[in-house]
């Protein structure tokens, strides 16, 4: 059965208790990040996950938010002697962007490096990023600052269903991708440009169909005002919750 980590579940501006939104699912001889942050062996070791087994990354998008800590995690598999491919998805937008910034630490140049295969998604609706006979995981793009992607993770043998909706307004390609899920970790930055508040997300939990809610890249520590969970319960009556860093749960 998949199980899904929270490595951190905190907006923009991380705080000593919560860091930058990021997660792994592990299912059918899969370890994926979405999303790439921080200092990624500690985080990882911190949720008793090897840094070698993970055998996909999704980027959402290019911000550094969400992929500044991918450098630090290839040297890091580099030094520690992985062989493996790794591969990597993402929009063509980001995925130039990662390759330049590659690019401009000499990887090219580090001896015995490792395969990274970088798979483009196509910026359409529901766009196959990883297709397996156990599960599938399509992405379409949302409404954000820059290119950008929410997620929708398909378990087949257990027809379970997770989506992701990353940063974005509020739009109907969430609530497509969201359509009848399990579960729906929705961003909670803000009724900001870009972003969406708890109760937005209440209301896009809704509007999908979506048996619980889970709230995530939302302000932590010092910044948390509010109850962002009573505001998504104004509009959605299923179960909502925060999601916090370091947890765990599969979907039922």
């Amino acid at each position: 059965m998949a199980e899904i980590i929270i490595l951190g579940s905190s907006n923009a501006i991380p705080t000593s208790g919560s860091e930058n939104t990021h997660f792994v699912i592990q299912c059918s001889g899969h370890t994926i990040l979405v999303d790439c942050v921080s200092t990624p062996a500690v985080r990882l070791e911190q949720a008793g996950i090897e840094l070698g087994t993970i055998t996909d990354i999704v980027l959402t998008h290019f911000h550094p938010d969400h992929v500044g800590g991918l450098p630090l995690l290839l040297m890091n598999m580099w030094l520690l002697g992985r062989q493996q491919p790794l591969n990597i998805y993402g929009l063509s937008y980001t995925l130039d962007r990662v390759e330049a910034l590659m690019g401009l630490y000499g990887w090219e140049d580090w001896p015995n490096f490792f395969p990274v295969k970088f798979h483009r998604v196509p910026a359409q609706t529901c766009a196959a990023v990883l297709v397996t006979p156990e599960f599938e995981i399509l992405a379409s793009p949302v409404k954000h600052f820059l290119p950008n992607l929410a997620l929708r993770f398909h378990f087949k043998l257990e027809q379970k269903t997770l989506a992701y909706s990353c940063d974005t307004e509020p739009c109907p390609e969430v609530i497509q991708l969201a359509r009848q899920a399990d579960l729906l970790l929705h961003e909670a930055s803000g009724p900001f440009t870009g972003h969406s508040s708890a109760a937005q997300a209440g209301e896009v939990a809704r509007k999908a169909g979506a048996r619980a809610l889970g709230l995530i890249h939302y302000p932590t520590g010092r910044f948390f005002t509010g109850d962002p969970v009573a505001e998504a319960r104004q509009h959605f009556s299923g179960q909502v919750f925060l999601a916090h860093d370091l947890d765990r749960f599969q979907l039922s």
